[in-house]
């Protein structure tokens, strides 16, 4: 009976060494990729909704603003000794904005009674950082208006 024919063993150079020596080595790049691309898309989504939310606090901060600024004092507006913003009626009208924004905030008026400034602060709920454990962001918007009167010009 004759002998079969043995395989040659494999020699380093061999393409079939090669072969085995790179068994599993996609699959690990390809996994380390694959996680290194979802972090940065969703740091990506979540800082981009970080912006988004700073940009709304912005502006809800300026609106509130716009209306305290609308609040004047009418007795001195009347008297024309100038126009001033009454403190309490321009902070009451700026938490009435901020709550039907659905947002908290508060008021400060400058010392000359001329410009309001309001800032509001919030929270970005995060939706892939969970993950690393970081829930939320804060956010933070200001917003300020001066109070300008006159016919043809600011005065």
């Amino acid at each position: 009976m004759p002998k079969p024919a043995s395989t040659p063993a494999p020699t380093p150079s061999s393409p079939q060494r090669r072969l085995e020596g790179d068994r599993g080595g996609i699959s690990v790049y390809t996994a380390i990729v694959t996680i290194a691309l979802l972090a940065i898309v969703g740091l990506a989504i979540d800082g981009g909704g970080k912006l988004r939310a700073t940009e709304r606090a912005d502006a809800v901060a300026m609106e509130a603003a716009r209306a305290a600024g609308q609040a004047i004092d009418p007795a001195s507006a009347i008297k024309g000794t100038g126009i001033r913003v009454d403190p309490e009626a321009a902070a009451v009208a700026a938490q009435a904005y901020l709550a039907r924004a659905g947002s908290q905030g508060s008021t400060t008026l400058s010392t000359d009674r001329t410009q309001l400034t309001v800032t509001v602060r919030g929270t970005y709920t995060t939706k892939f950082l969970p993950i690393v454990g970081i829930g939320s962001m804060e956010v933070t918007g200001h917003g300020s208006a001066r109070l300008l009167h006159g016919v043809t010009q600011p005065e």
